[in-house]
């Protein structure tokens, strides 16, 4: 895949995650679950690869943070749940591996970072218990529409496209 096609293919995802997650969320305890976010983290992370999963979890929590839409607890939850998305599905190359890195990466991993940054930048004393059952509702109801939407796609063309193209030239960017 041409960078150029890579890089258009990501600003659409970031795009799909920013506004799909403020017409997609519900209340989980003590934080809002957006399920978009877990979706697209699993779906780049089959298509693209954990690099890029990144680049656009990361992107799309810089939108919504400078829109006044989200939260900086996003960052940690949504990047850790994209690369260890990335990792396991290029590992294993199963798709329900890309479910469970992110579920692993933003509901446990990403739920125990969350609490510096909400003790040091939010000023919130709240312990790991209270943002990990939010945390997981939210990347496990995402995690499994992305791969149903992934395996509900996979045979059309764009979806063949991506993934021969990944596994004939090697991720771009990881």
């Amino acid at each position: 895949m041409n960078r150029t096609r890579l890089i258009t293919t990501m600003a659409v995802f970031v795009a799909i995650a920013t506004i799909g997650s403020q017409l997609l969320w519900f209340p989980a305890g003590v934080a809002k679950a957006y399920p978009v976010q877990h979706a697209i983290n699993v779906m780049v992370a089959i298509l693209l690869g954990p690099v890029p999963a990144v680049i656009i979890a990361f992107v799309t929590g810089l939108i919504r943070n400078m829109l006044g839409l989200g939260t900086i607890i996003a960052f940690p939850g949504g990047m850790i749940g994209a690369f260890l998305a990335g990792i396991f599905y290029k590992h294993f190359g199963k798709k329900i591996m890309a479910v469970i890195g992110e579920i692993v990466g933003t509901g446990l991993i990403g739920s125990l970072f969350a609490v510096p940054y909400a003790n040091i930048l939010m000023g919130s004393s709240m312990g790991a218990m209270v943002f990990m059952p939010s945390f997981l509702v939210s990347s496990i109801s995402g995690a499994f529409i992305g791969y149903f939407i992934v395996k509900r796609v996979k045979q059309t063309n764009h979806f063949q496209y991506y993934a021969n193209n990944g596994k004939k030239e090697g991720r771009h960017f990881g």
